[in-house]
């Protein structure tokens, strides 16, 4: 009888010191939830579907993942490989992710004209992340989704969520009606401040529905267009966030922008700080230059990060972006344009890789170290 070779099974890569990842998309869209729903929404929903607006321009991957989260099958990876065990397997474990921030994956709800109808998605996505992802995985930290078409009903769903520990902060798509300086938001800040709360806006929602055009000149045909210019959507809220002072209204409030790359951000503050200084008797309520707001009350997210041609570039924008403050590593997982942690920058020095992939997002979140717990992380 012949002998058949047995061979080890090989061995991933896995990251040697645990991270903070700041943007896992847990799969839970709306059809997951709608059992979480009141009886009023679930009835209509049979009668009419969701009435939600679609997204409009074609992404990357399959339907926006990677080609490996998604089932042979090709079914909704929620009920298949796209489930908790397998963010573990292919995500948490290999990569050491001591924390992982998850972030959704429709936020469809926020570009509706009904906000009492966002208001319950919103609460009932809330309540599905902490019973069905936090709750089974203390490495999980969850995003507290919020109707912001309506900043009361918003500050109430901050409030009813705001003291649960797996919430680390209240999520919102980059569409919107209303640049997000605009005092119309306040009492979402004046709850997020009650709760020590950072806002955090992802990139979404630009063109859907209630919300604005995808871009100051209107609608694309594209989608490469279309993921271009969500730059410029962040930069309208963060000079929104600047110069209608909202800093100076809520001087703790922190604000991550998420998902539109880094870079972007050394020029742009460099033309807000000429802009304020030529024309700062417009805005006598900004103290400050734009700058040190941005250092002081922003942080931005890695993904999809805009690497420059040279080391020594990188390095320069690196420092005036204020990366070893105000940069935080985001993989976006599980979709198309995943950046995986050993493979998104290259080699830094250990403090500021440090500061990058842990330090900056613990402080944020105030999250407890558990490297311990981890026999210092190592593989």
């Amino acid at each position: 009888m012949a002998q058949v070779e047995v061979k080890a099974p090989e061995k991933k890569v896995r990251m040697k010191r645990s991270i903070i990842d700041c943007d896992v998309h847990h799969l839970a869209p709306v059809s997951a939830i709608k059992d979480n729903l009141p009886r009023f929404y679930r009835d209509q929903i049979d009668l009419w579907g969701w009435r939600l607006p679609g997204p409009i321009y074609l992404n990357g991957g399959v339907q926006g993942l990677t080609v490996d989260s998604t089932p042979p099958d090709g079914t909704n990876p929620l009920g298949g490989r796209g489930d908790l065990e397998y963010l573990r397997s292919q995500h948490l474990d290999p990569f050491n992710v001591e924390y992982g921030i998850l972030t959704g994956s429709d936020y469809s709800f926020q570009a509706s004209p009904d906000p009492e109808y966002a208001a319950a998605i919103c609460s009932a996505i809330n309540d599905y992340t902490i019973e069905h992802w936090t709750s089974k995985d203390k490495r999980l930290k969850g995003s507290i989704f919020i109707a912001k078409q309506d900043p009361l009903l918003a500050a109430k769903e901050i409030d009813r969520m705001g003291s649960h520990p797996d919430m680390v902060q209240v999520i919102v798509a980059s569409g919107a009606e209303k640049p997000y300086g605009n005092r119309f938001y306040h009492p979402i800040y004046e709850a997020c401040v009650r709760h020590n709360l950072p806002f955090n806006i992802h990139v979404l929602t630009e063109g859907l529905g209630i919300n604005n055009g995808p871009t100051g000149a209107g609608y694309v045909t594209y989608y490469p267009e279309y993921r271009a210019a969500r730059p410029q959507v962040m930069m309208a809220h963060l000079a929104s966030f600047i110069f209608e002072g909202v800093f100076e209204k809520f001087p703790t409030l922190k604000v991550v922008l998420q998902e539109a790359g880094a870079f972007w951000v050394a020029p742009f503050l460099w033309k807000l700080d000429s802009d304020w200084k030529s024309l700062r008797f417009q805005t006598p309520w900004v103290k400050k230059a734009p700058s040190e707001y941005f250092r002081s009350n922003i942080r931005v997210t890695s993904q999809p990060l805009e690497l420059p041609p040279t080391t020594e570039l990188l390095q320069q924008m690196m420092k005036a972006i204020y990366a070893d403050e105000c940069l935080m590593f985001c993989s976006d997982f599980p979709h198309w344009d995943f950046d995986s942690p050993l493979l998104t920058f290259p080699k830094l020095d250990d403090a500021l890789w440090e500061r990058i992939f842990y330090q900056n997002a613990a402080d944020l979140y105030e999250l407890p170290a558990r490297r311990s717990e981890q026999g210092g992380a190592q593989v």
